[in-house]
């Protein structure tokens, strides 16, 4: 299968995935114990897809012409990028969605006894931002999201069955964009949009991710051999993206939740195993990825 029709399998899927995690407050009753098992998953994933996919690609590239400190450099950047998305826009708390399609209800999930003292501290702030500002900082989570895909694809070899890398970076996206596209539909409802704009805003939501991809992959091939130039940067940068996300997904879950410890644990280190072994399946990472980005172009 060559590069470009991976790429568009793989945004096929992505729309897909976030239209459905858009319909899911219309549909299914995501509990805060569902929720929370879900982004454990996807967290261990993504945290494992960073270290053990993304940066090995990005320094074997950039080890030669920049040194690690190169790859650090960029990795560093797409973390503290992320970061200040977040501290601006407050975008990245499924569980407050959820909890917001709560209220309102006579009856409330009896999950969420013990987060009183989370709401009041952790979770205003994205009630004020609304929907708007959550949509944007997702919007630009997406963008991120798509220059990660375009930049793993470019990076397998072309015609290198065995190369992973590309399927580890969507398959974490692919678990990740349903929660996002919830977050945005929940707060959506509560703030009394109609179904119909829910709908249109989570369409213009699912496209953002994969248009960006595509975009970044034709800007590549239009570079030519230049574009080896950018890749390699592209999957450092998004390695610090995916870390920021996975932990700001992590750390609010270990300091201020006292239950259900043990299974949200096995869940993230499932996730990780999960990027390990597609890494350990990778025969292809002995090959740099500027050799790779060469490839696919030609």
């Amino acid at each position: 299968m060559g590069s470009l029709t991976l790429l568009l399998c793989y945004a096929g899927a992505l729309v897909g995935a976030s239209l459905a995690g858009g319909a899911l407050p219309r549909l299914f009753a995501m509990t805060h114990t569902r929720t929370q098992l879900a982004m454990s998953l996807v967290s261990g994933l993504m945290l494992g897809i960073a270290f053990f996919h993304l940066l090995p690609h990005a320094v074997l590239a950039l080890e030669s012409a920049r040194g690690l400190n190169g790859a650090m450099v960029w990795v560093m950047l797409g973390l503290v990028i992320m970061l200040l998305l977040l501290r601006m826009l407050h975008f990245h708390q499924p569980d407050y969605a959820l909890d917001v399609s709560h209220c309102g209800h006579e009856h409330h999930d009896h999950e969420h006894h013990d987060h009183g003292h989370i709401d009041a501290g952790m979770k205003l702030p994205t009630a004020r931002a609304g929907w708007r500002g959550v949509l944007i900082g997702l919007g630009f989570h997406a963008i991120i999201d798509g220059i990660a895909l375009g930049a793993a694809v470019l990076a397998v070899p072309h015609g290198h069955q065995e190369g992973l890398l590309a399927f580890g970076v969507f398959l974490a996206i692919l678990l990740h964009k349903p929660l996002d596209a919830m977050s945005i539909t929940a707060l959506m409802k509560s703030g009394g949009v109609s179904e119909r704009d829910q709908r249109r805003i989570n369409w213009a939501f699912a496209l953002i991710c994969p248009v960006a991809a595509l975009t970044f992959y034709a800007w590549a091939m239009a570079l030519g051999d230049v574009s080896t130039s950018f890749v390699a940067p592209a999957l450092a940068f998004s390695a610090g993206a995916f870390i920021c996300i996975a932990l700001s997904d992590l750390l609010p879950e270990v300091q201020f939740h006292s239950h259900d410890r043990v299974k949200l644990t096995l869940v993230f280190l499932v996730g990780i195993s999960l990027a390990y072994l597609l890494a350990s399946s990778d025969t292809g990472h002995s090959h740099p990825v500027a050799s790779a980005a060469v490839s696919a172009v030609e």
